[in-house]
């Protein structure tokens, strides 16, 4: 009888499956004290879930938390500031984290992005003579901040080759700090770290 030599044939077997396995790209969450920097696209998703977790970490902490209990500062949020190289939108991002502080009840706000429309609207008031005077909205009468929140994200990208797969990653941070207008003290601050993982196939499809 003729043995049927199988040594080769099943290398070659083994072989493909293994480029196969390899064929498909995947993506993965870390944990950016466990996971090594690779790289892939920050999403808004990724985004709205760090500024949730920011936020309750803000409302918690116990020199918030005492002040607030006592009364409603007077706070500016401004826009999330994208040190990234991508192109995210940080707008919905920053009305996101000003709507929670908002629901909180814990703050009060001043919106500097309707400025323009303000302004209008007080002198429609006092020029126009269609409103009572008694009534009519006046300059320097409004409410200064007491606090203002500020927030960054930035990031660090790196690559890595291996034999069967090119990984890329990208480490991301980001920062969120509560100073106080009237003495400059910075009474909060807080950042999240988060890498997030691509892997793509050296061969095949």
């Amino acid at each position: 009888m003729q043995k049927i030599k199988t040594g080769f044939p099943l290398l070659l077997a083994i072989a493909a499956l293994a480029a196969l396995a390899g064929c498909s790209t995947t993506y993965d969450y870390g944990d950016a004290g466990d996971v090594p920097v690779y790289d892939t696209d920050f999403g808004a998703t990724d985004l709205q879930q760090i500024a949730a977790k920011m936020t309750t970490s803000l409302l918690i902490f116990p020199p918030i938390v005492q002040i607030t209990n006592e009364r409603r500062p007077v706070i500016v949020v401004e826009k999330v500031k994208n040190k990234t190289t991508q192109h995210i939108d940080t707008e919905s991002v920053t009305d996101s984290i000003r709507t929670k502080l908002i629901r909180s009840g814990k703050f009060r706000f001043l919106d500097k992005s309707t400025d323009g429309q303000t302004i209008s609207e007080i002198k429609r008031q006092q020029e126009q003579g269609l409103t009572k005077q008694s009534q009519a909205a006046q300059f320097g009468t409004q409410e200064g901040a007491e606090f203002i929140l500020t927030a960054n994200l930035s990031e660090i990208s790196q690559k890595k080759e291996e034999f069967w797969n090119k990984k890329k990653a990208v480490y991301y941070k980001f920062t969120m700090n509560l100073k106080n207008l009237r003495t400059g003290i910075l009474e909060w601050s807080d950042e999240k770290e988060i890498s997030k993982l691509k892997t793509d196939p050296r061969f095949g499809y």
